[in-house]
């Protein structure tokens, strides 16, 4: 049995079609899907409808994405959000336009669903983006922190490589947990497209939204799998330029 890790997905169906297969996934395994599923490519009900088949014979935990949070607020309050539209929204909000009552439903009991963080028996977190509280996930005072934090990863990237845990300076966050698995900041932004692990943290958003490939990692082997380049998959399409 094996647990793995999925980054950002941003409507890449056919891209997360891909990496099942190459990965060999088995009912055996337990998938941690860390957020982001929508917003990017033009497949969001339908990589929404697969993921919500795929827990039916599978063993899955969805964590919840700030790109989920927008697409929730614009599906129950249909009030367009400029910055969202601009950031993937657009081609998530026509996908959903043709989507009928009763999918509308089961997809909003989706996003309803997901998690903020996934903690397991190892001391190893999964979430979206980060938290802020020294003490850990449980003392975070705003759940928003848990979806759209970017000064988790800055922390973990502006450290020596070479400080240790017992360093008198190394970070009392960091130190709650074994390992820390997260996704939405593309690591295309510093030139990257696999997975990069900087002190305790692992990132796994590979940048399929833009120019890369979608990731699933072993988070015990840390053996990965990728799609080609989602762009690839989807030619005529823009996606988050």
């Amino acid at each position: 049995m094996r647990t793995l890790v999925i980054g950002d997905i941003h409507s890449s169906l056919e891209a997360l079609q891909q990496l099942l297969v190459k990965a060999k996934i088995s009912t055996e395994d337990t998938l941690i899907f860390l957020g982001d599923y929508v917003d990017g490519w033009s497949e969001a009900v339908e990589t929404v409808s697969f993921l919500i088949e795929l827990r039916k014979s599978h063993r899955c935990i969805f964590l919840k994405g700030n790109h989920d949070e927008l697409c929730y607020e614009w599906l129950t309050k249909r009030e367009n959000n400029p910055t969202w539209l601009a950031h993937g929204g657009t081609a998530t909000r026509s996908s959903y336009e043709k989507i009928d009552a009763p999918t509308l439903n089961t997809h909003l009991s989706f996003y309803e669903s997901l998690q903020h963080y996934h903690l397991d028996a190892q001391n190893r977190l999964f979430l979206h983006a980060g938290f802020t509280n020294l003490k850990g996930v449980d003392f975070e005072y705003f759940t928003k922190t848990f979806y759209w934090d970017r000064t988790l990863w800055e922390l973990a990237l502006s450290l020596n490589p070479d400080m240790k845990e017992d360093h008198a300076f190394y970070p009392k966050r960091l130190r709650c947990y074994k390992e820390i698995f997260i996704g939405h900041t593309p690591l295309t932004k510093i030139g990257k497209t696999t997975p990069f692990n900087a002190a305790n943290v692992w990132n796994i958003d590979t940048g399929a939204a833009f120019k890369g490939p979608l990731t699933i990692m072993d988070v015990d082997t840390k053996e990965f799998w990728q799609s080609e380049p989602v762009h690839t998959l989807y030619a005529n399409e823009k996606g988050r330029n």
